[in-house]
C-alpha cells in the first residue's frame, strides 16, 4: 500500500480561473502605479547629461524646496483637519440626528459628485464665486462686507485651503458614513439604562470609537490634497510655491527645467503620500476589526 502511494502521480494543480477577475486590476496597477513609481525612482538619480548622480537628491534640501513641501504639508494639514471635522460633523447629522430621511440619500449623491470635482472647473467655479468680481463678493459689497479689505485673498493659503474643502468634506462624509452606522443601538439604549446622557456615551463610548476611523480618514484626505495639482495650478498659477507646482515647473517650465530634480521631488510627494496611506490602511485595519 505504502509503494503504490509513493509510485502514484500527483494530481495535476489546475489553474484557478479566479485570477481573471483580480487580472485587470493588476495590469492597471503595474502600468500605472509600479512602472511609474521605478521610472521616477530612476531619473531621481539621473543628472542633465545622463550620468549618475545624487545632486537631485540633495536639491530636494535647499531652501526652496524645503519651503515648498512646508506650504504644502500645512494646506494639506489644514484642509485634511477642517474637512474631517466639518464632515464628521455633518455625517452625524444625517445618520444620528433627526433630519428627514431623505436628505441623506440627497446629500450622499451630492458627496459622490462633489469628490471627484476638481481641476480647473473647481478653479474657476471659486474664481466666479468669491473672487474679486465673483458673485457672492459682489452681494457681500453691496451688504457692506468687503472680505478683501478684511484680508481675505483666494489666490493665498486659505484661499487654496477654502478651495480644497469643497472635495475634502464631501470625501470625508462618504468614508466616515459607515463608521458612524457600526455604532450600534443597543449600545446607545445601554447607556442610557445605565443612566448616562447622551454627552457621556460620545464621550466615552461613541467618539473612542469613531477615533481609530476618524484618524484613518484624516491622514487619507491629507494625501488627497498633498497631491492635487489642477486646482492649486488653474487658481493659484505660480504665486503660490506648494511642491506640486514647483514640480510641474521643474518638468514642463522653460526657466526652471531640470527633468531629474522633478523625478526627487515626485519622489519625496510620493514617500510622503505614502506614509499617509500606509497610516491610513493600518489604523482603517483596526477600527474594522473593533467594529466587528
Amino acid at each position: 500500500m505504502m509503494t503504490d502511494a509513493a509510485t502514484s502521480p500527483r494530481p495535476k494543480r489546475r489553474l484557478s480561473f479566479e485570477w481573471l477577475g483580480v487580472a485587470p486590476f493588476i495590469i492597471f496597477a503595474v502600468m500605472f502605479l509600479i512602472l511609474p513609481t521605478l521610472y521616477l525612482i530612476g531619473a531621481a538619480f539621473v543628472g542633465r547629461d545622463g550620468q549618475l548622480t545624487f545632486d537631485n537628491i540633495a536639491g530636494l534640501f535647499t531652501d526652496q524646496i524645503i519651503a515648498a513641501y512646508w506650504i504644502s504639508i500645512r494646506i494639506s494639514g489644514a484642509s485634511a483637519i477642517l474637512g474631517a471635522l466639518i464632515g464628521l460633523a455633518v455625517a452625524l447629522a444625517l445618520i444620528r440626528g433627526r433630519l428627514p430621511s431623505g436628505l441623506r440619500s440627497a446629500v450622499m449623491t451630492f458627496s459622490g459628485v462633489a469628490s471627484n470635482f476638481a481641476g480647473v472647473p473647481l478653479a474657476f467655479a471659486f474664481i466666479s464665486t468669491v473672487g474679486r468680481l465673483g458673485l457672492v463678493t459682489i452681494i457681500l459689497k453691496f451688504l457692506g462686507v468687503d472680505i478683501y479689505k478684511a484680508g481675505f485673498n483666494l489666490l493665498s493659503f486659505w484661499g487654496l485651503t477654502l478651495t480644497y474643502l469643497y472635495f475634502q468634506i464631501p470625501l470625508m462624509i462618504l468614508i466616515i458614513a459607515p463608521a458612524i452606522d457600526g455604532l450600534k443601538k443597543e449600545w446607545n439604549e445601554a447607556a442610557q439604562i445605565l443612566g448616562a446622557s447622551q454627552w457621556q456615551f460620545w464621550r466615552y463610548v461613541g467618539l473612542p470609537i469613531l477615533w481609530p476611523s476618524f484618524l484613518g480618514t484624516l491622514s487619507l484626505l491629507f494625501a488627497n490634497a498633498f497631491g492635487a495639482i489642477a486646482t492649486a495650478y488653474a487658481l493659484t498659477g505660480s504665486s503660490l510655491n506648494i511642491v506640486p507646482i514647483l514640480l510641474y515647473a521643474q518638468i514642463r517650465g522653460d526657466a526652471l527645467q531640470n527633468p531629474g530634480l522633478g523625478a526627487a521631488l515626485a519622489l519625496g510627494m510620493i514617500l510622503i503620500t505614502a506614509i499617509a496611506n500606509i497610516i491610513y490602511l493600518v489604523i482603517s485595519a483596526r477600527a474594522e476589526r473593533w467594529m466587528k
